[in-house]
């Protein structure tokens, strides 16, 4: 009787896995970020069940259509086998993602989580983009993120997925907090964040470069993932 409860509590372990493990998360990092800075979220994903492909692409050497093109085309090519095909991103890996579903799509794409991304522009890009330093640093993509009409983030328009936007309302470059308007992360205001079509929305009280080792974000993440909103509880 023993073994026979054991075997029963094994077969709903395994069918559970197996459910979770039709659904996979693509992570996109930021400009002049890698993959490495998804490592922690890759982490805790892959423990609750999620295959986890965490993309590292050059950031810094292409536009943000060439990225969209090079960075995720080749993966959803081998993701159909996936019941749902989800994506966590972190900064411009949001514009990236927007930018490729504004022009393809695939029949199993599942939710999108942003962590502080610059969908209505950044300022800090907007003020910079014409330094010679920041265009050695960031690239063209960079060049792309300014807050008038013809930046990329502004040409997207709309979404047309399931998206959830986490924004940080603490800043550890004062600097960069000067040039934005309103609260703001260090990098991105959190009006920036917003966008047309996202179905859920929530400020977090942590840093735009960190954000995405942040547990409470992290905790936001899944819950999103698994129910499509987020969790209202109050950051710690």
């Amino acid at each position: 009787m023993i073994r026979f409860i054991k075997t029963i509590f094994v077969f709903i372990f395994i069918c559970c896995n197996i459910t979770i493990a039709k659904e996979c998360v693509i992570l996109v990092h930021g400009l002049a970020r890698t993959s490495k800075s998804f490592n922690k979220l890759e982490k805790v994903l892959s423990g609750k069940g999620y295959n986890v492909i965490n993309v590292d692409y050059d950031s810094r050497k292409h536009s943000i259509s060439d990225l969209a093109d090079l960075a995720l085309a080749p993966i959803l090519k081998n993701t159909a086998e996936y019941d749902k095909v989800n994506f966590v991103t972190h900064s411009m890996g949001g514009i990236i993602v927007r930018e490729y579903f504004s022009k393809k799509t695939i029949n199993n794409l599942g939710r999108v989580v942003m962590l502080g991304p610059p969908n209505k522009g950044s300022e800090v890009a907007e003020n910079l983009k014409e330094w010679s330093f920041y265009k050695l640093i960031n690239g063209p993509a960079g060049g792309e993120l300014g807050i008038d009409s013809s930046s990329t983030p502004n040409k997207l328009g709309p979404v047309n997925f399931e998206l959830g936007v986490i924004a940080g309302d603490r800043s550890i470059n004062w600097i960069n907090s000067m040039m934005i308007k309103g609260a703001d992360d260090g990098k991105v205001s959190i009006e920036s964040t917003k966008i047309t079509g996202m179905v859920d929305h929530i400020i977090i009280h942590t840093t735009h470069p960190l954000m995405m080792k942040n547990e409470y974000v992290i905790d936001q993440v899944i819950y999103f993932l698994k129910n499509g909103k987020f969790s209202k509880k109050e950051s710690l």
